[in-house]
């Protein structure tokens, strides 16, 4: 493994401005400073009784079965999100229960009915020994659940009857909290509409037009590929996108590897989603080659339009890093519903950036994370589509063959053990390196045309 690191200077700090509420204001809330990359609510749950919603009109839970443990938040007005998701002390401790969260509408000021939030989210995260885990600031975590633009929250916690009870003898794990993610502008750092803020300064905050340090160590790690501060990595056919595979290998192009590269697809870099740099860790980190490429959902619904897709980018983002207590975004890459593609972790697109998007199996692959819930759901055709145009890219980047299989050694998991070398698809829905729905039942169902398609676009017979 080998990695570098990036310094970076600057703190980005403004007012929280006090809202008129007319719900309940919450008692304890820790928020993060807003800022034009967005904030975040993190509000403790406590212990209820039976989990019945009694607001007139808004259709509640049923009652909490005999002997149901139970926490949550009473209804209340709180400055304005658009994700959220439930985070506990333990990152090794599971949840084993039912979440379901209602949220007010900024737009409409209405209800929603409640919603269920995926609660197995612990297979999404470094490998075990890893040491992103080893931070001290990892916590268990949900899915996230992207609800739009809202100002009010409930949520129910309800533990299954047959849970485990933990140390303290609850069925619940310990120090739960309820996250609400605000995605904030995508005007980046340093500048609040997003235009040129000078040259640098005398701290060195910034270093061109418009981009802080830390803004251009991400973006500098796609140059060539892309100019510094660009917003995208233009596309190109299959003839010119060899060259990649040269930066990826650092100069070392195979001859294998050349003539199955996939026509580079276009892809929108962390500066053009707004991502807020100065929130990662500042290394980036790299594994030796990639072997395979793993497909998930992110399970945080499909009720977005492909305009907020950025927002929704920016939100898992804040989620995953302030939340969770991940180094950086999960997954390597993210695809929207209308089959846009975009850097995801950052250290370079055509480069093989650690992830932690399937625990046991990060080393020596790559995870790709199709915005949406498709386990009952199917896929949209663009979104499919994008997958296999990324894949057959990357993948022939490093020489693989998108129909083979691989043999990666788990990092340690619920499904494989440590050490165990596993042979699997280069092509591989998260369910295959650990027990889990994930990417969906009706995603998984389109790999096999997705591994046919990305070998195509490579130009294999």
């Amino acid at each position: 493994m080998r990695g570098f690191l990036a310094s970076s200077i600057g703190v980005a700090t403004a007012a929280v401005l006090a809202l008129p509420l007319a719900l309940p204001t919450p008692a304890l809330a820790e928020t993060v400073p807003v800022t034009p990359a967005g904030s975040t609510q993190s509000l403790p749950l406590v212990p209820m009784g039976a989990a019945v919603d009694r607001t007139p009109g808004v259709p509640g839970m049923s009652a909490s079965p005999r002997g149901a443990e139970t926490q949550g938040l009473a209804a209340r007005e709180v400055k304005t999100f658009s994700m959220v998701g439930v985070v506990w002390d333990d990152a090794t401790t599971q949840l084993n229960g039912r979440v379901q969260v209602r949220t007010r509408a900024v737009r409409t000021a209405t209800w929603s009915d409640w919603q269920d939030v995926e609660v197995h989210n612990s297979e999404h995260a470094a490998d075990p020994d890893a040491v992103e885990r080893e931070s001290g600031r990892v916590r268990g975590a949900t899915a996230p659940l992207w609800v739009g633009e809202s100002d009010g929250v409930e949520v129910r916690v309800q533990a299954e009857l047959d849970a485990p009870a933990t140390r303290a003898g609850s069925r619940l794990p310990s120090g739960m909290r309820i996250e609400l993610v605000d995605p904030g502008a995508a005007a980046p750092a340093g500048s609040s509409d997003g235009k040129n803020s000078g040259p640098a300064d005398d701290k060195g905050e910034m270093v061109a037009p418009g981009l802080t340090m830390e803004m251009a160590e991400a973006s500098a790690a796609n140059v060539p590929h892309a100019q510094l501060g660009a917003n995208e990595i233009t596309e190109l056919n299959k003839a010119d996108s060899t060259a990649d595979a040269v930066f990826a290998s650092e100069g070392e192009l195979t001859a294998a590897a050349a003539p199955y590269i996939g026509p580079r697809p276009r892809i929108v870099t962390r500066k053009g989603w707004g991502a807020n740099e100065s929130l990662r860790e500042k290394a980036f980190v790299y594994t030796n080659t990639v072997r395979a490429a793993f497909v998930h959902h992110s399970a945080s619904g499909n009720n977005y339009a492909c305009k907020d897709a950025p927002a929704v980018l920016r939100s898992l983002y804040r989620y995953h890093v302030v939340s969770s207590g991940w180094r950086d975004f999960g997954y390597n890459f993210a695809v929207d519903k209308c089959g846009t593609v975009y850097e995801g972790r950052a250290g370079g697109v055509s480069k093989p950036v650690l992830g932690a998007h399937t625990m046991g199996f990060n080393t020596d692959s790559m995870g790709v994370a199709v915005l949406g819930t498709f386990t009952n759901s199917a896929p949209p055709a663009a979104a499919v589509d994008a997958v296999a145009r990324l894949t057959a890219w990357k993948l022939g980047l490093f020489g693989r063959d998108p129909r083979a299989k691989a043999t990666l050694k788990s990092g340690g998991g619920n499904r494989y053990p440590k050490g165990r070398n596993v042979s699997m698809n280069v092509i591989s829905g998260h369910r295959d390196g650990f027990a889990t729905e994930c990417p969906g039942k009706q995603l998984y169902g389109k790999l096999p045309t997705t591994r046919t398609s990305s070998a195509r676009l490579q130009g294999r017979p």
